[in-house]
């Protein structure tokens, strides 16, 4: 798939409420699956067998392997773009930006929905991991993520205006892997630490992390003595 989301079939008639939960529990069980296994590993069959229906009611409302993978992806991107833009929106309203503030933005929605929204969210960060790390899903990332990754790049590209964007891309990127290893790799905080901790907690010092390396890297691309436009 190259194009963007597989369109949804034409109905004659809107579902109807089992019809909805049928699919939302397929959407579910792919998720889950898919963020197992990854798209080799993961089966409709197995799909089919964790939402409880038939092979055939995934390909319903899933379409294709590939297709549902797609959908599964989208399903929660949009919803994920819209509450960090519109943080980033909230905060610009009340005045100059910091980068503090623009990771914040950007990483602080998904914190609170992986602690708040359960279990899904967890294996939606696997999925978005295992996106990130294969080519194949170029397209892919290109609309679902891209057009708010770039927002954000710009907004810190802003604040090292003689700072090259691919440095600032490459910060960016280091700090979406910074995320998605809390979301996914919690247990190992709380192996090598001292006891489990929730998500939201870690925020601060997430934040402080890819702030702190994000402003190393570009200040390195810096002239001397320059200084970026905004402080930390």
């Amino acid at each position: 798939m190259s194009s963007g989301i597989p369109p949804e079939k034409q109905r004659q008639r809107a579902p109807s409420k089992r019809a909805l939960a049928t699919r939302e529990r397929i959407m579910d069980a792919a998720e889950q699956v898919f963020a197992a296994h990854g798209f080799e590993g993961a089966s409709l069959r197995e799909i089919a067998a964790r939402a409880g229906v038939q092979v055939a009611l995934v390909n319903h409302h899933g379409g294709a392997k590939e297709d549902l993978f797609w959908r599964v992806v989208a399903r929660r991107a949009d919803e994920l773009s819209a509450a960090r833009l519109d943080a980033l929106a909230a905060r610009k309203a009340r005045g100059a930006l910091t980068l503090t503030a623009v990771m914040e933005c950007f990483l602080a929605p998904y914190l609170s929905k992986a602690e708040t929204g359960g279990a899904q969210w967890f294996a939606y960060a696997r999925l978005v991991a295992v996106v990130s790390a294969d080519p194949r899903w170029r397209d892919l990332c290109a609309h679902c993520f891209d057009p708010t990754a770039g927002r954000f790049v710009a907004e810190i590209a802003a604040l090292y205006p003689t700072c090259p964007r691919q440095t600032v891309s490459a910060g960016f990127v280091y700090s979406v892997s910074a995320m998605l290893a809390l979301l996914t790799s919690r247990w190992r905080i709380s192996a090598l630490g001292d006891g489990a901790s929730d998500t939201c907690e870690h925020l601060d010092e997430l934040v402080t992390f890819c702030s702190a390396g994000i402003d190393a890297i570009a200040r390195r691309q810096l002239p001397p003595f320059a200084a970026p436009a905004q402080p930390l």
